[in-house]
């Protein structure tokens, strides 16, 4: 039974990302927890209960996903980059250490949001390959209107894990359901139909129905 850590920039990154593959470890008996960075709200002329309620939505979520724990780390929005790295990272790490995870999904380094860049960031520094270093794997994964928006002076994000989700592909879109706000009409890349096609196109490259894409930062075996 393998211990899985999603480490998410916001609320929604996490279904987004590896909805699917996060299904699949659960049905698999995999123990799954998931932290956010940033709550996705504050950056926004939006309340206080708006942020409490898309933290409502991850537990939603979550559950869809089944996740066993879920942890708020509350770094300003769209802001992280306000704080020394250094304290990021050791916030991080008091998460990473108790949880002692053998698999790590976040971010791709190059995404445009700079919150998803400094995760990547605090997840590469927390997770540095020590001796003693509980993580063995670590991929990264795409999200939409982030990844593919990301500037073409950085390297692009070019896939070698495909994780066949065909047959969990209702369950990631249940999951999304409960962030209904965070979606866009077609044709944005956030739209529902959007999505559903970006796993449909991830699954044709290889031979599948509809599949997970991830690049593969770190395997260790």
């Amino acid at each position: 039974m393998a211990c899985i850590l999603v480490v998410a920039a916001h609320p929604d990154d996490e279904v987004l990302g590896c909805g699917g593959t996060l299904v699949k470890h659960t049905l698999a008996g995999d123990r799954v927890h998931i932290v956010f960075m940033a709550d996705g709200e504050t950056s926004r002329p939006s309340s206080t209960s708006e942020a409490s309620a898309r933290e409502r939505m991850a537990h939603q979520a979550g559950e869809v996903l089944g996740a066993q724990s879920l942890h708020f780390l509350g770094f300003p929005d769209n802001a992280m980059d306000s704080l020394p790295l250094l304290h990021i990272t050791q916030k991080l790490e008091s998460i990473i250490q108790p949880l002692q995870p053998d698999t790590i999904y976040t971010h791709f380094g190059g995404d445009l949001n700079i919150d998803h860049r400094l995760t990547y960031q605090a997840v590469m520094t927390a997770c540095r390959p020590q001796p003693e270093s509980s993580v063995k794997k670590i991929y990264c994964f795409e999200v939409a209107s982030s990844t593919e928006w990301a500037s073409q002076i950085d390297v692009p994000f070019r896939p070698q894990r495909f994780v066949d989700i065909s047959a969990v592909l209702a369950q990631k879109k249940r999951a999304l359901d409960f962030y209904s706000k965070e979606l866009r009409p077609w044709p944005h890349t956030r739209s529902e139909e959007a999505i559903t096609l970006k796993a449909q196109v991830r699954g044709n490259q290889v031979g599948m129905s509809a599949a997970e894409a991830f690049m593969v930062e770190r395997e260790l075996c």
